[in-house]
């Protein structure tokens, strides 16, 4: 999506997700550009770029037309928001994207307690 000469980044989140809607809702907080479009693919005829279901278990992002999952998804959202623009540019080193990788990666076993705790 092209606004002006700037491409907005696109997220889609499980909005079913306690955790997920905590952290959308900072995100969005922090968007104080309104330069991200926040897409919820909770709902079953919600539209999809990927499969939903892998959508639902990882975190995507689109950054200029680039789906992007993972940390570095989360790195696309954080370079679109200007206080923590810095993360987002400091995760575009290989070497620091695959460290954020494998802690994310880390976190998806353990998310479904930290849900629970949530709800």
């Amino acid at each position: 999506m092209i606004i002006g000469d700037m491409a907005k980044v696109i997220v889609w989140y499980d909005g079913a997700c306690p955790m997920c809607m905590r952290e959308i809702a900072l995100m969005r907080r922090l968007d104080v550009r309104r330069s991200i479009d926040f897409l919820d693919i909770a709902p079953a005829d919600a539209v999809c770029p990927l499969d939903r279901q892998l959508m639902l278990a990882r975190f995507h992002a689109s950054e200029d037309g680039v789906i992007l999952s993972g940390a570095a998804a989360f790195a696309a959202m954080w370079r679109a928001i200007p206080l923590l623009k810095p993360l987002g540019f400091i995760a575009r080193n290989r070497l620091v994207l695959e460290l954020f990788e494998r802690l994310y990666t880390r976190f998806l076993v353990i998310r479904p307690r930290l849900q629970k705790l949530l709800d």
